[in-house]
């Protein structure tokens, strides 16, 4: 697992993943994540699936791809924890040419729901946060049904044409189509993000009953995307460290210092999250929810230092004037508010303290 334990030295010279130029727009993104896609499957022992004995492999893989863009990370992340989760509870493998998304955001408000009829299920709603809305082939998405909530495979047709505001609601014509003006964000923008109406969507079920989240590979997933953020931190650190390397200037070394610790710490907490993965894949000794809070928390809290030390070091130029830098920033601080802060850190709190998997 090379990458996770390579020190700043090393990261400062990585040639492999620092490039100059232009930034990714939407239309580069979704070429780039189709390339990346298609390089795995060709080489499919490139990423392998969680708990085979190598996830510290997977997780490197996701924080290079983190580490060039995370917009890309975003996506290749989602598409690779499609094929994680078909394989574990028994779907179709993903064929060439597919590119899978997750949609299982589930926040306040309208969501799916699925209907069974003789001809089998459909899905009606509207689903937020859908990575890859125009890009993916296929997604899994969590819908409602009588029974309870439930994980659906479906074809998205690849949607060009987006609703508008006005358009969204129930009556309009079949099929999954993103909504107009519904991704607004600025980091993060190229992971194109929107809402997606559901009408009559045939659906394939995934699994049983709450069968997505009780899978043991949940929680691996979540340390996961953990890996994207880890190397959207490298990404953002490397400004620092080549000012550091250019100037005998102590306060931007010291910054570079506490940078190069929290990095180094974020990374040792990956590789003994992949060992113990890799130890227990299906979670026998109950200990998968406990780790992925604990990683989770600990590499977000390693990204806002990391965020925090390299714009006090630098200022404002670098935001200003150098856009990988400003994207890289930018797109860090949406990404890691997947981790949900003080109701993350409350439920690791009770887990250690009152929970099954207390260990203190």
């Amino acid at each position: 697992m090379q990458e996770l334990t390579t020190p700043s030295a090393r990261l400062r010279s990585a040639g492999d993943w620092h490039h100059d130029g232009p930034l990714l727009h939407s239309a580069a993104v979704e070429e780039a994540f189709a390339r990346r896609v298609d390089a795995l499957a060709v080489d499919g022992a490139a990423c392998p699936l969680p708990g085979s004995g190598r996830t510290a492999e997977r997780f490197d893989t996701l924080s290079a791809v983190a580490r060039e863009d995370l917009c890309v990370a975003r996506l290749v992340e989602g598409h690779l924890d499609a094929v994680a989760i078909l394989a574990e509870l028994g779907g179709e493998g993903v064929g060439p040419g597919q590119y899978w998304g997750v949609w299982a955001a589930e926040p306040p408000g309208s969501g799916l729901t699925a209907t069974r009829s003789a001809d089998g299920w459909v899905l009606n709603g509207l689903k937020k946060y859908c990575s890859g809305a125009h890009s993916c082939t296929h997604a899994l998405v969590t819908a409602k049904a009588e029974d309870g909530r439930r994980l659906f495979a479906v074809r998205t047709g690849r949607p060009s044409a987006p609703f508008t505001a006005a358009e969204a609601g129930p009556g309009t014509r079949a099929g999954c189509r993103p909504v107009a003006d519904t991704w607004q964000a600025v980091g993060m923008a190229g992971s194109d993000s929107p809402d997606i109406r559901f009408t009559e969507v045939p659906a394939v079920p995934v699994g049983g009953v709450e069968a997505y989240v009780r899978r043991p590979g949940f929680h691996h997933g979540g340390v996961g995307v953990a890996a994207c953020w880890y190397g959207g931190a490298q990404a953002v650190a490397q400004a620092l460290f080549e000012r550091a390397e250019g100037r005998d200037d102590p306060f931007v070394d010291a910054h570079a210092g506490a940078v190069d610790l929290r990095l180094h710490t974020a990374g040792t907490a990956l590789l003994r999250a992949a060992a113990e993965i890799d130890a227990d894949p299906q979670d026998r000794g109950d200990t998968a929810a406990l780790r992925a809070l604990r990683v989770r928390s600990l590499v977000a809290e390693v990204c806002a230092d990391v965020l925090d030390h390299v714009g006090r070091a630098l200022g404002a130029g670098p935001l200003c004037h150098d856009g990988r830098h400003a994207r890289a920033a930018a797109d860090l601080a949406v990404y890691i508010r997947q981790h949900h802060a003080e109701r993350d850190l409350a439920a690791l709190g009770a887990m250690v303290t009152r929970g099954a998997g207390a260990d203190r």
